[in-house]
């Protein structure tokens, strides 16, 4: 079984929409899952935030456990000024504790966003998010354009599944939830890959 850690910030709910997306075809691969949120840190003040809040308050918050505990994880954020979010990225520099000492070498990590405009970041975000991935040591896990559901009028990004929400809160596009779900799929079939050369080279040692 495969241990899916899906962990996200969402300020009015498109992320949020897409992380649960991702949860659930985690959920339908047979993968052990968990959803995880990342908290708030100042209020935005951006219109639904607060209902935001209330819905998901639920939801446990992300912790560097559940990143050590996971053999796949996927990333998810709003655009912020072309980046992912201030909100997660200080949460991601809480992890040099796991990273120094290796405990993030060679897990499967993909990445995710929303944004308000079309060509509004979400692709600078994601590849922004790369960047972390690759500091951790671990594999990215980008979407290509192999699949069909990406080709589909409102996905065609290679590097992760996004959606463009424009002033509606809390949307994503119907195809983006399959963009997300192919994206999990295709991450846990990395990280299996990856567990299992794992475990041959320690039954070789």
């Amino acid at each position: 079984m495969t241990n899916v850690a899906v962990i996200y910030y969402s300020s009015t709910g498109s992320t949020h929409r897409l992380a649960q997306a991702a949860a659930s075809a985690a959920a339908e691969q047979g993968a052990e899952v968990r959803l995880r949120r990342v908290p708030e840190i100042a209020a935005t003040g951006r219109p639904g935030s607060q209902e935001h809040a209330a819905e998901v308050a639920g939801i446990p918050e992300a912790t560097l456990e559940d990143l050590e505990w996971a053999d796949a994880v996927l990333l998810g954020s709003p655009v912020h000024f072309g980046l992912a979010a201030p909100q997660l990225m200080q949460w991601i520099n809480t992890t040099s504790s796991l990273s120094i000492h290796g405990k993030l070498l060679d897990k499967a990590v993909s990445a995710f966003a929303s944004g308000s405009a079309e060509h509004g970041g979400q692709v600078t975000a994601i590849l922004a998010l790369h960047n972390a991935i690759c500091h951790w040591g671990a594999v990215v896990v980008a979407t290509g354009s192999a699949d069909p559901v990406l080709y589909e009028k409102n996905n065609g990004n290679p590097y992760g599944a996004s959606t463009v929400a424009g002033d509606r809160i809390g949307f994503i596009h119907e195809e983006n939830a399959g963009a997300i779900a192919y994206q999990t799929r295709r991450t846990i079939h990395v990280a299996a890959a990856l567990k299992a050369a794992r475990s041959a080279s320690v039954a070789a040692a």
